[in-house]
């Protein structure tokens, strides 16, 4: 007949540590957090998705193409001329993302003549098919831009707010939130924004 124990057996084996199971546990752990860091980084700088409001922008975007912003190549490069940028204006947090072409860069000289843009005295070379402009706005005198100011327009010159009116004025660089890089609409047209 087999004796019982009753209560505490100090003489079981203690099971051993896994070593190579804990290494190989907190190796996936560590790929994981690099993977999801990885993804915050691709959506924070440039998943960033905005809606173009209004027809400023006509041809190249039109009112509720959605648009997604690369927050992340102004942080190194300045803005230049053509670049499709998002912004609020006078950096207004209540506003909605306004989208507008830059057409002139700080320290530029900007005028509206008889319907076109001059940029320090020479003819802006339009990136895209634009009308004449009917309102030179506050661009009927030359303006020169400051250090960290640009020059902005819609596309659609004569159905647009932009720098040309005193709401807008020009964009201040810190109220810039980045390069406009790929549409897509609700008709399934998609690409990159020119």
């Amino acid at each position: 007949m087999r004796r019982r124990h009753n209560g505490l057996n100090f003489g079981k084996r203690r099971k051993k540590f896994n070593m190579p199971l804990f290494k190989a546990v907190l190796s996936w752990i560590g790929e994981i957090l690099i993977v999801i860091g990885i993804a915050y980084v691709c959506v924070s700088f440039f998943g960033f998705r905005t809606s173009v409001v209004g027809q400023a922008m006509e041809e190249t975007l039109s009112s509720g193409d959605q648009i997604l912003v690369n927050r992340f190549v102004y942080l190194i490069f300045r803005p230049k001329a053509g670049d499709v940028i998002v912004f609020r204006p006078n950096g207004n947090e209540k506003s909605h993302y306004y989208v507008r072409r830059v057409i002139a860069a700080p320290g530029d000289t900007v005028q509206i003549m008889d319907g076109a843009v001059y940029v320090n005295g020479e003819l802006f070379e339009e990136f895209s098919q634009v009308a004449s402009i009917e309102d030179a706005g506050l661009a009927e005198e030359p303006m020169k831009l400051g250090s960290d100011e640009y020059f902005v327009l819609g596309d659609n010159r004569n159905n647009s707010e932009d720098s040309r009116l005193a709401n807008i004025g020009n964009v201040k660089k810190e109220y810039i939130v980045g390069k406009a890089w790929f549409y897509f609409s609700s008709l399934g047209d998609m690409g990159s924004v020119r």
